[in-house]
């Protein structure tokens, strides 16, 4: 799947994703990179962007890089989504870089970074669990993503 094709298919189910402005940067096997463009609108108080966009665009990435493993995962679903925010980020685009860990029958499990554009370090870690529908293709791609150490 094309980044375009994976962008037109979740606007189609999922019209906040257009609202929201994600541009998805690339799509691998069980991985993404999704930038969210900074608006006034998204930050809050001192001037950093509030969590829930944060939130949001982490799920997006995790959920494109699902949608490349398993051909018609469009029914999957966010499990658990747990982040762990690291440091205020700037006001400017925030870029998510999803990686899958493991993708099994009924779940697929992920994490996610999140950079201020620009910046090195990341401004939240981000792990989430997917349920996979039954009536879905299996993985299409090894089940472990995460090379051994």
């Amino acid at each position: 799947m094309t980044p375009q094709e994976f962008v037109d298919r979740t606007r189609e189910t999922t019209p906040l994703v257009g609202v929201l402005g994600f541009a998805v940067e690339a799509l691998g096997p069980g991985t993404a990179r999704v930038r969210v463009p900074f608006r006034g609108d998204f930050a809050r108080s001192g001037g950093t962007v509030s969590g829930p966009i944060l939130m949001a665009l982490a799920d997006y990435a995790m959920y494109g890089a699902l949608m490349n493993v398993i051909a018609d995962a469009e029914h999957a679903v966010t499990a658990t989504l747990n982040i762990n925010f690291l440091r205020r980020p700037a006001a400017r685009d925030v870029i998510a870089e999803a990686q899958l860990i493991r993708c099994g029958k009924r779940l697929a499990f992920g994490e996610v970074m999140l950079f201020s554009d620009g910046e090195a370090e990341p401004v939240a870690h981000v792990t989430a669990t997917y349920s996979v529908p039954p009536q879905a293709s299996q993985p299409v791609l090894k089940t472990n993503f995460r090379a051994r150490s």
